[in-house]
C-alpha cells in the first residue's frame, strides 16, 4: 500500500487534499529540495517518459487531481530550457508564470502548462493541464542536474465530444476512481482518435 493510501485510510470522511500553492512550495518542494521530506506523500516521476494518462494511480491523492515530484529535464547540457516532450505529445506554457508568496516573500514560482498530442508546432490541444511549482533560486539548494519541482495535473474535461459528464460530480468522481483502468484506457483511445484524425 503506497503511502497516500495509508494516510487517505486515517482520514476523516470527507477530507480531501487540497492544498493552496503556498503549502506546495514550502510545505512539500523546500522540504523535498532540503531533503528533510521524512514522510513521503508523492512520487517522483519523470514526465519525459510519462504521458498525463499514464500518470502512476499512486501519484492520485483525489480522483481530479495528482500531485509528484519531477526533476526538470534541460533541452541542453549548458542550457537553461527545459525538455518537456514525451512520446505522444509535449507540454506547452502557457501564460505568465504566477509568484507564490508566504509572509509577503516570493518563494516560488507556478507555471501553467498544457499537453498538446503530436509534435510542435502542429500539436493538437488536449484537455491536460499541469501547475509546475518551482523554488525561487535564493531558496533552492538544488544543485544545476537536480532541479526538483512539484506538479499538479488535472484533466479540465473529461468527456469526449460531449464536454460534460453525463453523471453527476459525486457520482462521476466515484465511478472514475473504481473503475481508473478502464479511465485510462478510455484516455488512451481518445489520445490515439486525435492521432488518427
Amino acid at each position: 500500500m503506497s503511502n497516500i493510501r495509508l494516510v487517505e485510510a486515517k482520514l476523516p470522511t470527507g477530507f480531501r487534499f487540497h492544498p493552496r500553492d503556498e503549502e506546495l512550495v514550502c510545505d512539500y518542494l523546500m522540504r523535498k529540495v532540503a531533503l528533510t521530506d521524512t514522510f513521503q506523500l508523492m512520487i517522483e516521476v519523470d514526465l519525459n517518459k510519462c504521458e498525463p494518462w499514464d500518470i502512476p494511480e499512486t501519484a492520485r491523492v483525489n480522483s481530479k487531481e495528482w500531485y509528484f515530484y519531477s526533476q526538470r529535464d534541460r533541452k541542453y547540457a549548458t542550457g537553461l530550457r527545459t525538455n518537456r516532450a514525451t512520446t505522444s505529445g509535449y507540454w506547452k506554457a502557457t501564460g505568465k508564470d504566477k509568484a507564490v508568496h508566504s509572509k509577503g516573500t516570493i518563494v516560488g514560482m507556478r507555471k501553467t502548462l498544457v499537453f498538446y498530442h503530436g509534435r510542435a508546432p502542429s500539436g493538437t490541444k488536449s484537455d491536460w493541464v499541469m501547475h509546475e511549482f518551482r523554488l525561487q533560486p535564493t531558496f533552492s539548494v538544488s544543485t544545476f542536474k537536480e532541479d526538483w519541482v512539484l506538479c499538479r495535473i488535472s484533466m479540465e474535461s473529461s468527456y469526449d465530444d460531449i464536454g460534460s459528464s453525463p453523471l453527476p460530480p459525486l457520482m462521476d468522481s466515484l465511478i472514475r476512481t473504481l473503475f481508473s483502468p478502464i479511465w485510462t484506457q478510455i484516455c488512451r483511445k481518445k489520445h490515439k482518435q486525435l492521432l488518427d484524425k
